[in-house]
């Protein structure tokens, strides 16, 4: 009987370290001649074709830091959380569906479905009901995928507006989370700001639209460094008083997101569409301030020494990608654009993942300290490199 205790033990504690190890080495080999790519269209073509396979398989992304013992986190339920796992697919399909758009992908467009075949069902409903505005990016990647009828996902589409109406809180503007009913997190301008813009449009709902330029606007307003157009992470809607740091790079790059595309989406010659292009440029300005010689943002900007984060660089790419059509911004902007897929490339392994993004974050002024791959930031690459065309 001791014995059979003593193998047991063993066993687990062999489980226990070959789980903490096994992804520690694989990083380790994954990383060797990383930096080989020279050629953007080959470069599209590795990072496209890892992207393509995300989509059938979504890596799980870590919720904790944690690199020992994560055989307890699995237990617990802690390793990974479906609000994370909305934005790595919402991401991935927005930049296979700009890839597919401009390459013949039989496979690409097969992986697609077989992504929106697990996510919604034959009604077009969502398969697992949303509980968080997390979904609302997915749902905006839906109504991007221009091979699909999307009245026939009318349902799921639907059901995010209601979700976000069921976030507004007082103020006019929503909520992160319900039971944080006074802060307004940067991250939900990513989340829900093009989504509202596209639907409203769509089907005539002018609420919705209001809804997000007052989402934009009220953060400006309460949420960035004075004088500097810098979002903080977050703001308090009684006291109006900002929260953790300012210069957050992937907070850079929600609001990027979420502006660029909701500017995208308005119609020309409405005073909302100019209103939006004004903060265009004002945050183009900002942000080629402080773009590394390198051609990176760093994960907290305005200090030179922390660490380059890919996740932030592939958002605010996307972002000058687009302002450079405004014409009197437009050579810096692309000159900012260049530098930053440079960077791109010379972080992205040889199997295709762009590495050295940024792990989630753990709570306002809680930053992640690991670097790796995220789903995220692959798709804004591919996203952006097929918009480009090179």
């Amino acid at each position: 009987m001791v014995q059979l205790v003593s193998f047991l033990v063993l066993a687990l504690m062999s489980i226990v370290v070959i789980i903490d190890l096994v992804p520690k080495f694989k990083e380790w080999i994954k990383r060797i001649h990383i930096g080989r790519y020279t050629d953007k269209k080959k470069w599209n073509e590795e990072i496209s074709k890892k992207g393509a396979l995300w989509l059938v398989k979504t890596p799980k992304i870590k919720v904790t830091d944690n690199t020992r013992l994560i055989l307890l986190d699995m237990v617990k339920g802690n390793y990974s959380k479906n609000n994370i796992q909305y934005w790595q697919e919402a991401s991935l399909l927005l930049g296979m569906t700009e890839y597919i758009n401009n390459n013949k992908a039989p496979d690409a467009v097969k992986n697609v479905f077989g992504l929106l075949k697990r996510k919604f069902d034959q009604h077009g409903d969502w398969r697992e009901k949303p509980e968080t505005v997390d979904a609302a990016i997915l749902a905006y990647a839906l109504m991007k995928v221009n091979f699909i009828n999307i009245d026939n996902y009318k349902k799921a589409l639907d059901e995010i507006w209601e979700l976000i109406k069921g976030h507004i809180g007082d103020d006019g503007t929503v909520q992160y989370r319900r039971s944080m009913k006074n802060y307004r997190y940067v991250d939900t301008i990513g989340f829900i700001c093009p989504f509202l813009v596209c639907y409203g449009l769509r089907y005539k709902n002018n609420k919705c639209i209001d809804l997000a330029v007052r989402q934009i606007k009220m953060y400006e307003k309460y949420g960035m460094l004075n004088d500097f157009q810098i979002p903080y992470h977050a703001y308090h809607t009684k006291n109006k008083l900002p929260l953790g740091i300012n210069g957050w790079g992937r907070g850079l790059g929600w609001y990027a997101i979420g502006l660029i595309d909701t500017w995208n989406e308005l119609p020309n010659g409405t005073a909302y569409k100019e209103e939006m292009e004004k903060s265009v440029r004002e945050f183009a300005r900002v942000i080629l301030t402080y773009q590394q010689q390198n051609g990176s943002w760093t994960w907290t900007i305005i200090r030179d020494e922390s660490n380059p984060d890919s996740s932030a660089t592939a958002t605010l790419a996307w972002f000058l990608l687009n302002a450079s059509k405004i014409k009197d911004i437009s050579t810096q902007c692309k000159k900012g654009l260049n530098m930053s897929l440079d960077y791109l490339m010379k972080v992205t392994r040889k199997n295709g993942e762009v590495d050295f993004s940024q792990g989630d974050t753990k709570d306002i002024g809680v930053y992640s300290g690991l670097f790796t791959i995220l789903p995220f930031t692959q798709g804004f690459c591919i996203r952006t490199v097929n918009k480009d065309v090179f």
